[in-house]
């Protein structure tokens, strides 16, 4: 079941137009339409993500539909905000089954707009594909994923925020050479799981490779490595550097920086994308709230991207 967000803006018809006043509750047919999932139980460490949702509706007063980086005006662009999962109070289990069943619901409903969602912990992302893919089961599902981390987990906890990906690949929802996450770092992820994506067949690009590369062209290569007819984005804000975004669960130095991501998404943007979603963001431990409105301003310039594509 999908309800109202209990946060909503009072909509203003004069002066200049805010996202508040651009986004639309009521339409049958928009471009895109956003769904929250007020959801974090499943995270491995303690995490606020369930909180954000609605602290990135909050947002909304503080950018325009205007994209001055590349003189881009999306508000014909018709966004529709449908609401939050109602999730059960303490099963994760079925908590993960109700987000399968209302993107189930999303996908009937507006058979040809963009998916977006806005977690919510990294294990939203399983239930949505396996959604994805019982509406379009000849389909073949790509991933390309924005993170610091793998997510290819064993179950040894549950299916937690560190197992989506190992999920939709063990239950043959996507296969492994599917899937490309662009952005690991560092020394956060073990030597298993390192084996475990050479195993599972799944492509790595790390940061390093990403800046030699250049933006544009490791955009270029992940979709060229994905002959697929669907292409599912999720990206987990902790993939930034914690300069940029203190307020993620599993925050590190050395990551993204925020131009960087905000780069890497207006080219994805451009390209043809099923669904897409933002993750991790726990604005109980944001400092002066960089990280909500980094992922706000990540999300716009996606919207913005979107448009584009649009209109070419």
């Amino acid at each position: 079941m999908i309800v109202r967000p209990s946060f909503l803006w009072q909509q203003q018809t004069d002066g200049d137009l805010k996202i508040k006043d651009w986004i639309r509750y009521d339409d049958d047919t928009p471009h895109a339409t956003m769904l929250g999932i007020p959801f974090a139980r499943a995270s491995i460490s303690a995490s606020g993500a369930s909180e954000f949702p609605n602290a990135f509706r909050r947002t909304w007063d503080s950018f325009t539909p205007y994209y001055v980086d590349e003189m881009i005006d999306f508000s014909p662009y018709r966004l529709c905000d449908i609401g939050d999962v109602l999730l059960h109070a303490t099963d994760v289990t079925k908590s993960h089954a109700m987000m399968e069943e209302a993107m189930m619901y999303v996908i009937e409903r507006y058979d040809k707009s963009l998916y977006t969602t806005i977690g919510g912990d990294h294990s939203i992302t399983a239930p949505l594909v396996r959604a994805l893919k019982r509406a379009h089961p000849t389909k073949t599902i790509g991933i390309i994923q924005l993170d610091t981390h793998f997510d290819l987990r064993d179950f040894s906890q549950g299916r937690t925020n560190g197992t989506p990906i190992r999920q939709l690949v063990e239950e043959d929802i996507v296969k492994g050479r599917h899937v490309v996450n662009i952005g690991p770092h560092g020394f956060y992820n073990a030597k298993s799981l390192i084996e475990a994506a050479q195993h599972y067949g799944v492509h790595i690009i790390p940061l390093k490779q990403m800046r030699s590369l250049g933006i544009k062209q490791t955009v270029a290569h992940a979709f060229s490595l994905l002959d697929v007819d669907l292409i599912y984005v999720t990206v987990d804000i902790d993939v930034l550097d914690i300069a940029y975004a203190p307020g993620v669960p599993a925050a590190t130095p050395g990551g993204m920086r925020s131009n960087e991501l905000f780069s890497l998404l207006f080219e994805i943007g451009q390209r043809d994308i099923t669904a897409i979603d933002f993750v991790c963001i726990d604005p109980l431990r944001d400092v002066a709230n960089m990280t909500v409105k980094a992922a706000a301003y990540a999300y716009f310039t996606f919207i913005a991207a979107q448009q584009k594509r649009d209109m070419e």
